[in-house]
């Protein structure tokens, strides 16, 4: 049994219920979960959370950093993105662990942006990229007051498999240069592939720094599944000292950090020209939805492990509240983080206390001692992002997807080719547009059945899957499995029509088994009020079963109910069989059991 306050007990059915709030966590309070825990913080937790956030701070400062360059802005920037954010989802967020900061999911999205704008001016990169985090703040806080923390769920896995794939392999390419120690121009990762293959073949290697840089790499997944060993730190700290020690920067041309700026971030609006706001907005946009699809299935996974209640609304509002905070601290975009959430959960983290003080240790390090990594190469710095990117990649389930269902995977291809070739950014809205593309697709064809009496099998089932199945002489029952609306409408009276012309006896009752039909829409209604006449016309009595009395009270608005009548609608498929039987003279067994059990 978990000793937090905000943990829910498993209910009789074996579910999950809303954590207990108290009497006064109403209003604004319900927005600031922070306070809620600080409310009920138990003072044991304390040295818990202080050791995780030490333990933390040593993934945060080499990581934050990495990511920055990556990016496109200083490093120091990626300091900046990780102390007030870490404070803001601190007071915003519902979750209790997760942490957030400069991620390699959003590194090639921010740099599609900040590098053709930004003409090299490092001030103004870091601008463009705080704004974008504004942006991004905006559009997430504002989704989750209007309680739209379904929407990332419209993505199906197969789609985000396939964009994030897309961006690790972008994110990969772009750290390959600076892996062994040279530069290009880059024009999106194929061609840029291309470029690489020169250098390297060309004698345009650091051999020196790709030793650093390759060695960094090797020390990070080897070490990566050992939980004692914090690996990143290792990697780096070593790179570092070995750099240093043997004055690789002067006499190797090593490409190091150099001295960072002491002192905290301060408060800045970001301001930009206005040609640069519409690919700012189209960047922030993307890094709203690719950091709350990440952030939302690592909350709910966390929340899942620790039995307690994470509000996906919230959980928005408080990924929003972080980015703001990154955009107006002279931050970037932010997520969750997938990588040091678990070394958080490991050290024993209890609350967002850690994550606090993970922010305090690296605003000391600003503070106190600028310098410490002065000398940490970039070769380093691109191993730890290769690392993550390298994280991002999804095989093992797509394998799996491909052998149950090929058009999916080949789904996750095209999508997967679209961050590939087109760019992060329209890459990101390619995989938009097919995930809606999919979504109605579903339903704008949907699976329609005749229904029969099989011997044997309780219940009316689909006569293509029953050939056998009995027809009731006279009726033709018809299932439709979706919502009917405007795109699928037309569709339903062609399938409803073309059902009573193959009716092998003349059609006196149509009835539509309706239970799979959620909704109906204007479009929808007009459509059956034109259908009920053209079957009237021919002598056929339209009626509907199992229909939902949400659906029904639409019917009731539309005024299409008391077109039909009450007696055109039955509770259940038998009921409306029996009423058929009854009102009609028909030679019929409706069911004889030749399996008895």
């Amino acid at each position: 049994m978990t000793d937090d306050p905000t943990a829910v007990a498993p209910t009789e059915r074996g579910r999950f219920s809303r954590p207990r709030r108290g009497a006064n966590d109403t209003g604004v309070m319900r927005w600031l979960p922070g306070l809620q825990t600080l409310r009920h913080y138990d003072p044991a937790w304390l040295r818990d959370d202080i050791v995780a956030g030490i333990v933390l701070t040593t993934m945060l400062v080499p990581v934050g950093i990495a990511y920055a360059v990556a990016s496109g802005v200083p490093g120091i920037n990626g300091l900046y993105a990780t102390i007030i954010p870490l404070l803001a989802y601190a007071l915003f967020g519902p979750s209790r662990i997760l942490v957030l900061g400069p991620d390699s999911s959003l590194a090639a999205v921010i740099l599609a942006v900040v590098l053709p704008l930004s003409g090299g001016d490092p001030m103004r990169a870091v601008a463009l990229a705080s704004m974008m985090a504004i942006v991004s703040g905006v559009v997430c806080v504002a989704a989750g007051l209007a309680r739209l923390g379904f929407i990332t769920e419209l993505l199906s896995k197969p789609i985000r498999y396939g964009y994030m794939n897309g961006i690790a392999l972008t994110v990969l390419v772009s750290q390959l240069p600076k892996l062994f120690g040279f530069s290009i121009d880059t024009h999106g990762p194929l061609r840029d592939l291309w470029s690489i293959g020169n250098e390297i073949f060309g004698g345009g290697v650091n051999w020196i720094a790709a030793l650093v840089g390759v060695s960094t790499l090797a020390v990070i997944l080897l070490l990566k599944g050992n939980k004692t060993l914090p690996g990143i730190l290792i990697a780096v700290v070593g790179a570092t000292v070995a750099v240093g020690v043997l004055g690789l920067a002067d006499r190797a041309g090593v490409s190091v950090l150099g001295p960072l700026p002491q002192g905290l971030p301060s408060f800045a609006i970001p301001w930009i020209d206005s040609a640069d706001f519409a690919a700012v907005l189209s960047g922030g946009l993307a890094v709203a939805l690719v950091s709350f699809a990440d952030t939302s299935v690592l909350s709910r996974s966390y929340a899942a492990r620790t039995r307690t209640y994470v509000d996906p609304n919230q959980e928005m509002v408080g990924l929003g509240a972080a980015n703001l905070a990154a955009g107006f601290f002279q931050g970037f975009p932010i997520s969750s983080s997938s990588s040091r959430t678990p070394v958080a959960e490991a050290a024993g983290a209890k609350t967002q206390m850690t994550g606090v003080v993970g922010a305090l240790a690296v605003a000391l390090l600003l503070v106190a001692a600028p310098n410490l990594l002065q000398h940490l190469p970039n070769s380093a710095l691109a191993a730890v992002v290769i690392a993550s990117a390298i994280g991002l990649i999804e095989v093992k389930d797509l394998i799996r997807i491909y052998r149950v269902q090929q058009w999916e995977f080949w789904l996750s291809m095209f999508c997967l080719a679209g961050v590939a070739v087109l760019g992060a950014i329209p890459g990101i809205a390619l995989a938009v547009v097919v995930a809606i593309i999919e979504f109605l697709w579903d339903a704008w064809r949907p699976h329609s059945a005749v229904l029969g009496r099989a011997d044997g099998v309780k219940g009316y089932h689909d006569i293509t899957r029953y050939p056998d199945a009995r027809l009731i002489p006279g009726l033709v029952l018809f299932r439709w499995d979706a919502p009917l609306f405007f795109a699928n409408a037309e569709l339903f009276q062609e399938r409803v029509l073309e059902a009573a012309d193959k009716s092998p006896t003349p059609v006196r009752w149509l009835v539509v088994a309706a239970e799979p039909v959620t909704s109906v829409d204007i479009t929808a209604a007009d459509i059956l009020a034109e259908l009920d006449n053209a079957l009237r016309e021919s002598g056929i009595e339209l009626c509907f079963a199992e229909l939902k009395d949400p659906v029904k009270d639409k019917l009731k608005r539309f005024g299409l109910f008391t077109q039909l009548g009450e007696r055109a609608f039955f509770p259940t498929l038998g009921a409306a069989v029996g009423a058929y039987l009854e009102a009609h003279r028909v030679d019929w067994v409706d069911w004889e059991d030749k399996h008895p059990s």
